[in-house]
């Protein structure tokens, strides 16, 4: 097939192209409470539906996360029992489109996006992403091995792995970092000529590439004796760079001096760590049952079915970020990826619309912040404590029907959360000036927003107008204005709400996703034997009785 008709190939769905409102951008509401430790750490757990999170987030951290890392539902079976297979692979798809583009929005030029995701939805995820992150920039598939143990009473083959399927938000500037170096690496690096240099290994001189210009003798310097590379072959270096070689002793003849040349490759000289495989092994990164045992010491009661462990979100965000940049996961679950972020000493940003955002996250986080959770990564990166995170609730809608079916101003909204809310709506940063009132918000340096629910009078309009300086210009948002106060001054704007936001966005829903009743799961002790069944339970639920939940806990 062409390339250019390859490239124009889309992934369809029933309801894909079907037109909603627009989102409404919503406010984030610092709940106290649940704030822990150093309030000036940048790190934010939120609770909330994470489609209006990450839209809430946009204005403020659009092309600032470096590394996103998410963990959805992966569309099993079981979850969806009681729905036609196509709607369910459509409610599926839709849900995550409408989430992967404010995602997309979000990561930083030189950012990438990494997702967990098993068979079941792998190839279609594929596609989708191809659609919104730019095929060019499909990375790799990760394999990970998720779990050791056979079920033997799998009907085909026993499920062993999950996928991490990798994007960057543009490949030509992002590159992953290095992992590590480790002593696998490093034990062939046994000789020490103690001058200096450190130690080394031997390494071929030869390479495959022919150049007429490799192809000369060097002299063993203990025998005598001349070699040459072998017909069709050559050294990897020129007849100059050899002699050079020879002089700073950096050619190898054998132990016994009396063999051909090799060359000494000192681990000083080779890159400061290790390229990453796209084949994570269970031994490297941990895998479900080291996960399940990871939640227990902050949460015995409720354990995650499938859990991510900490090592595994640690190669992750090792290879994706570097200290103080930004990491996002809007499907934080049990919070392992916010905990490991704080303990690798990344900023971050956790969403989840679940109590487990109370019953989980908040607690394992705050065991982070005070040292206490020696679980996970915690002994191998030394962790002691510290840090802190803010606590936030996702505001409700601004607008509410009354009993007579008309938008009206939510009654929870304080005057604060009105100005912070209507500068958002419009586009400002909600920054109040100390000295004057009317300066609540700007969209440029000499452009303000001002919104009052107080009925707006001539002379309380000259009052500010008289206050301004020359350039600046003013949007006034109120409920109710005299109307001798239009177009009095030219440099003020004045909207009244809720008129001004009518069919802007759709107001009143808090809830974008699907609502599934979750079955009871039997927690099954952790075995290796073949003989002992060893089943999946559904991606990403708590084990405890059933309740209604969201599709995206």
């Amino acid at each position: 097939m062409p390339q250019d008709r390859l490239q124009k190939l889309e992934l369809t769905w029933i309801g894909k192209d079907d037109e909603h409102e627009p989102l409404e951008p919503r406010i984030l509401v610092e709940n106290p409470k649940y704030s822990y430790g150093d309030p000036e750490s940048g790190n934010m757990l939120i609770h909330g539906d994470n489609l209006l999170a990450l839209k809430a987030l946009e204005q403020d951290y659009a092309g600032k996360i470096k590394c996103i890392y998410i963990d959805p539902p992966y569309n099993t079976g079981s979850a969806f029992e009681h729905y036609d297979d196509n709607l369910e692979h459509s409610i599926w798809l839709s849900l995550m489109r409408e989430r992967l583009i404010l995602l997309h929005n979000l990561l930083s030029n030189d950012g990438s996006i990494w997702v967990s995701i098993d068979d079941d939805e792998q190839a279609y995820l594929k596609v989708l992403m191809d659609e919104v992150f730019g095929r060019r920039n499909f990375v790799s598939n990760v394999i990970w091995e998720k779990k050791y143990a056979p079920s033997n009473d799998s009907k085909w083959l026993s499920d062993s792995h999950d996928f991490i399927t990798i994007y960057a938000k543009s490949k030509e500037i992002w590159r992953p970092n290095l992992l590590p170096r480790g002593e696998k690496q490093n034990k062939y690096y046994r000789y020490n000529d103690n001058d200096g240099r450190g130690f080394w290994r031997s390494d071929n001189v030869l390479v495959k590439t022919f150049s007429q210009s490799g192809v000369f003798g060097i002299q063993n310097p203990n025998t005598g004796q001349e070699y040459f590379p072998p017909e069709g072959s050559c050294y990897r270096f020129n007849k100059d760079s050899a002699e050079k070689l020879l002089a700073e002793n950096r050619l190898y003849f054998g132990k016994d001096g009396k063999g051909a040349p090799q060359l000494k490759r000192y681990l000083s000289e080779v890159k400061q760590g290790v390229t990453s495989l796209t084949i994570w092994k269970r031994e490297e990164v941990g895998d479900n049952q080291e996960a399940k045992t990871e939640v227990k010491l902050f949460n015995p009661e409720s354990v995650f079915a499938t859990p991510k462990p900490e090592r595994l979100i640690e190669r992750v965000l090792t290879l994706g970020s570097n200290p103080g940049d930004l990491v996002l996961d809007s499907f934080l679950g049990s919070g392992t990826t916010a905990a490991v972020a704080q303990k690798m000493g990344r900023r971050y940003i956790g969403i989840e619309l679940g109590d487990h955002a109370y019953t989980h996250c908040y607690k394992r986080l705050k065991m982070v912040t005070d040292g206490i959770d020696q679980g996970g990564i915690s002994k191998s990166l030394k962790w002691k404590g510290g840090s802190g995170f803010k606590f936030y609730e996702l505001a409700p809608s601004l607008l509410k029907k009354d009993k007579f079916d008309n938008l009206i101003i939510n009654k929870e909204y304080n005057a604060d959360m009105l100005a912070a809310a209507m500068a958002k709506q419009e586009g400002y940063t909600y920054r109040p000036d100390k000295n004057k009132y009317w300066k609540q918000g700007q969209s440029s340096e000499q452009d303000f927003i001002y919104t009052t629910t107080q009925f707006l009078t001539i002379e309380s309009l000259d009052a500010i107008s008289d206050s301004m300086e020359e350039g600046d210009s003013l949007l006034i948002c109120c409920t109710a204005f005299q109307k001798e106060c239009c177009n009095r001054h030219d440099n003020i704007t004045i909207k009244k709400i809720p008129q001004m936001l009518l069919g802007r966005c759709e107001f009143g829903k808090d809830d974008y996703s699907l609502n599934i009743i979750d079955m009871p799961i039997m927690e099954e002790e952790d075995v290796y034997d073949e003989d002992v069944s060893n089943d999946e339970t559904p991606h990403n639920v708590p084990t405890e009785s059933p309740k209604e939940k969201s599709l995206f806990d």
